[in-house]
């Protein structure tokens, strides 16, 4: 049995139209108008024990939405899920102590006081007999070097210090499935590297399943093999890191280092100069052209260096975001010129 399994899974929001103006104001007390957010809409999907999975999509996408109600925060309107066989917005108790949520936007631990003390309120809830506790505390404060910062008060802590402890605290109970929301948003190069580190292996003793969604393309690159691209509310597509800048990427770019300058007058001419700066200069190819181009080039000129690589995965991703947006609105259009 797959951990998670999603199949039909729709959630759709009325949300209020306020108008401008003070008459406009008066009126919505009487009459309002609503129009409907379709946060998510038939997602089916399936994650395997162990997966870490990276979950992508613009704002608004409904990421968010999705893994709120994988962790039952919310009911969806229609179709099914399961988690570990468990179906989220039951609540059960026996899967509350088997997941875990962590959210970059929300602070779970209490502001005024150490997180020691939330730490030890997370162990009461889920029920951690005291020394494993301990034992887990310890681990993972060391792991992510916060021992000395355990007794300081959580608004003294930094954002990148304070994130570190939200994820103790979320992993205290050692759940087997962790949902993760943009838990690098707003931390410096240096804290989203310690934090990626720390989730890698974590997950690699640990082998629990990970969601994780983030528009830091290093954390996508960093930990997950898989990516699930949400757009409008739909899974647009589902498939490794390689398939996506394979399908999605229609150029590689190419540096050379000539041997000299000699040659950089005739080579300056090539559709899509990037970049020249003596020796080198750097274009784009299209991906099934690069073998002919550079044929060509090596006959007619001295080369040092050539580097061939794809273009950056934040441009990839984006191309990808563009495309479904795109595929989105012209279903939208037809489903409204059908009507």
């Amino acid at each position: 049995m797959p951990t998670i399994e999603i199949k039909n899974l729709s959630k759709t929001y009325r949300v209020y139209q306020k108008q401008e103006g003070v008459l406009a104001s008066v009126k919505g007390l009487f009459h309002r108008e609503y129009r409907e957010v379709h946060a998510v809409r038939n997602i089916d999907l399936t994650v395997e024990q162990g997966e870490f999975v990276a979950f992508l999509g613009p704002n608004g996408a409904g990421k968010t939405t999705t893994l709120k109600l994988l962790s039952g925060v919310i009911n969806p309107d229609h179709g099914t899920v399961t988690v570990m066989g468990y179906v989220p917005w039951e609540r059960e108790n026996e899967y509350r102590r088997k997941f875990a949520l962590v959210m970059g936007q929300k602070n779970q631990l209490w502001w005024d006081l150490p997180a020691m003390e939330s730490f030890r309120l997370n162990q009461h809830i889920y029920r951690v007999p005291r020394e494993e506790f301990e034992r887990t505390r310890d681990e993972l404060s060391d792991m992510l070097d916060v021992t000395r910062l355990l007794g300081r008060p959580v608004r003294e802590l930094s954002l990148g210090e304070r994130m570190k402890m939200e994820l103790i605290a979320a992993l205290l109970h050692k759940p087997d499935v962790l949902f993760l929301d943009e838990p690098t948003i707003g931390l410096d190069v240096v804290a989203q590297h310690k934090i990626q580190e720390f989730l890698k292996e974590y997950q690699r003793e640990r082998k629990n399943t990970i969601l994780l969604t983030s528009h830091y393309m290093k954390d996508i690159e960093a930990l997950c093999k898989r990516v699930v691209i949400i757009a409008n509310g739909s899974i647009y597509h589902d498939g490794s890191l390689e398939d996506i800048v394979d399908q999605f990427s229609g150029d590689k770019i190419v540096t050379l280092h000539l041997h000299d300058d000699g040659g950089l007058d005739s080579l300056s001419g090539l559709p899509n100069v990037m970049e020249v700066e003596a020796p080198k200069i750097k274009f784009r190819v299209p991906r099934d052209e690069v073998g002919k181009v550079l044929s060509r080039i090596l006959a007619a000129h001295s080369v040092d260096d050539i580097v061939v690589e794809d273009p950056p995965l934040e441009e990839v991703i984006s191309n990808v975001f563009s495309q479904a947006e795109e595929k989105g609105r012209q279903e939208a259009s037809q489903a409204a010129t059908g009507s």
